[in-house]
């Protein structure tokens, strides 16, 4: 008991509990004579202590700042694990694979060695294994890419896609939280300046530009993967018709906008170019065999290549140079993009 007491009084958690052990031991110690006076003394003085202190914490509203505070540290809140969109940061070693546990914040002007540009949150339960984790993190990050970066040709080719993402020892704390962010695809690459080209950095004509494409992008990134056309003809016809809905949106959303004078004639070529374009994809979503397929598909891709909008984007004041992919096609990460925090 006396012991027992003493170290609750060291520990100040349950303070009453040590007192009251405090004083079951004396008592017991009087009637029998046994050793251990000085613990329980100890013990029920400490408990004391500890139980005024905890009054007086919840007598000012202190407890509750404590107990945030310790939520706060579990979930990382108030730290530098606690990123935002749209903030950088830099590691202690300069790399962004492996495991880090911690990371400082600095100004997205001068050099970092990373920028974040979403956060989302895994479902609650039982650890789901690094794998399982890396998995999730691999598709919704490069999902969400396209969201803050929307101008794929304003993002340089050495900059490559990886994410925070928990531990095992940080998920028992709660830590649910996956950092997606750019860095740079070699080992020593660092950033300069921001990457966003969003609503919030973009004028409305760049906006409108950029949100008609978006559609277009996302359909030809899901080409089915066959090695060839005649593997899987059915699943191409299909995938050629989405092509020419989505130009189809194109034409219409570009024509729907008012553009400024110096804008409106380039934006009227592009969309002249990619209408035809349509017409070729319709034709192949209707082809017959594979060789009416490779025809029109062939020249269909001609009319939507990059150069057909370099006009556009120059008058709007957009990114002029086609991305170049580094190690594969597009979209496609390192070996291990992952960094655990």
């Amino acid at each position: 008991m006396a012991i027992s007491a003493l170290v609750l009084g060291l520990l100040c958690f349950v303070p009453a509990v040590g007192l009251v052990l405090g004083l079951i031991a004396l008592s017991q110690i009087r009637r029998s004579g046994e050793r251990g006076k000085g613990f329980a003394v100890a013990g029920a003085v400490l408990s004391s202590v500890g139980l005024a202190l905890w009054a007086l914490l919840l007598a000012t509203g202190g407890a509750a700042v404590v107990w945030e505070g310790f939520k706060g540290a579990a979930s990382g809140e108030g730290t530098a694990y606690a990123l935002d969109a749209g903030q950088c940061f830099d590691t202690p070693d300069g790399a962004l694979e492996g495991v880090t546990y911690d990371v400082d914040e600095v100004p997205c002007a001068g050099a970092h060695d990373g920028e974040v540009f979403a956060v989302f949150d895994l479902d609650d339960g039982s650890f789901p294994g690094d794998d399982s984790i890396t998995a999730a993190a691999d598709d919704k990050c490069y999902a969400l890419r396209a969201g803050y970066a929307m101008d794929a040709w304003a993002v340089p080719a050495n900059v490559d896609v990886y994410y925070l993402t928990p531990t095992r020892q940080s998920w028992r704390a709660g830590d649910r939280e996956v950092t997606c962010l750019f860095g740079g695809a070699a080992r020593g690459d660092v950033l300069t300046g921001s990457l966003r080209n969003d609503r919030t950095t973009l004028d409305d004509h760049q906006f409108a530009f950029l949100k008609a494409a978006a559609p277009l992008d996302e359909v030809l990134a899901a080409e089915p993967a066959t090695a060839y056309i005649e593997d899987d003809l059915p699943g191409h016809r299909e995938w050629a018709g989405e092509v020419a809905g989505a130009l189809a949106g194109q034409v219409e959303s570009l024509h729907g906008h008012s553009w400024p004078a110096d804008v409106e004639r380039p934006v009227a070529g592009l969309a002249e170019d990619l209408d035809a374009a349509r017409e070729e994809w319709a034709a192949a979503a209707k082809a017959s065999d594979a060789d009416t397929f490779y025809e029109h598909y062939d020249t269909g891709y001609d009319l939507i290549a990059p150069a057909g909008s370099v006009a556009a984007r120059k008058a709007l004041g957009l990114a002029t140079t086609p991305p170049v992919y580094q190690g594969g096609d597009a979209g496609e990460g390192g070996d291990d993009p992952g960094f655990e925090a």
